[in-house]
């Protein structure tokens, strides 16, 4: 059967079952927002500090942790919401990808918090590499699953498998790379992950250009 012919097994057109389908995205949205809200419950200065400026000058890996993850959260709601947006029907196996994507992303608080605390050290900073390229592999295995269903809407389909397929890909690759670099350097590993703000849509659209696709 080719990838643009009807999906096999019950699906469920998001129209004709919209509350179904709002609560799928509630739910989502809601593990973002206490994923989101759990990353600043990390964040804390010892009360009866006599020198505030130097207890927070000492937790300068934890704000830096916390900004890292807070912005990459973000860049995965941003694509998360703009892909269902992009769903025109769906079923028991998208659900369920959905929710093993979601599992990851409810780890990010912990691994960013073991991150904050021992930044220094490379188990740290591989615990957090593997979580986010956790994430980023589930999300994937999402849009090639609704892409192989013809689950999307068609005005979407060649936006999804020219841009949002390549660029996870990307930030799962860097983030799977920086393991093997953080046993050697974990400061390096790190500074990696920043790269993907700057040179993430650029490096996944030039993947896209080499499979051809427009």
């Amino acid at each position: 059967m080719s990838e643009r012919e009807a999906p096999v097994g019950p699906s469920k057109r998001r129209d004709r079952a919209e509350i179904e389908f709002s609560r799928i995205v509630a739910f989502s949205d809601g593990v973002f927002a206490i994923a989101i809200t759990l990353l600043v419950l990390a964040l804390e200065v010892p009360p009866g500090t006599d020198d505030l400026g130097q207890a927070l000058r000492e937790r300068n890996d934890e704000l830096l942790a916390y900004a890292i993850s807070f912005a990459v959260l973000g860049k995965l709601w941003l694509a998360h919401h703009r892909f269902f947006s992009s769903v025109a029907r769906f079923d028991s196996t998208l659900m369920g990808l959905n929710l093993f994507y979601l599992a990851w992303i409810a780890l990010v608080p912990f691994t960013s918090e073991v991150l904050g605390d021992y930044s220094d050290e490379s188990a740290a900073v591989i615990l957090y590499a593997a979580n986010i390229t956790g994430v980023s592999l589930t999300f994937v295995a999402q849009i090639a699953y609704c892409y192989r269903r013809d689950l999307v809407q068609p005005w979407a389909r060649e936006y999804e498998r020219r841009y949002a397929g390549p660029a996870n890909f990307v930030v799962a690759g860097v983030f799977a790379a920086s393991i093997p670099v953080a046993l050697l350097s974990p400061t390096a590993a790190t500074l990696m992950w920043l790269a993907i703000f700057v040179l993430g849509r650029r490096v996944g659209d030039r993947i896209a250009g080499k499979r051809g696709v427009r």
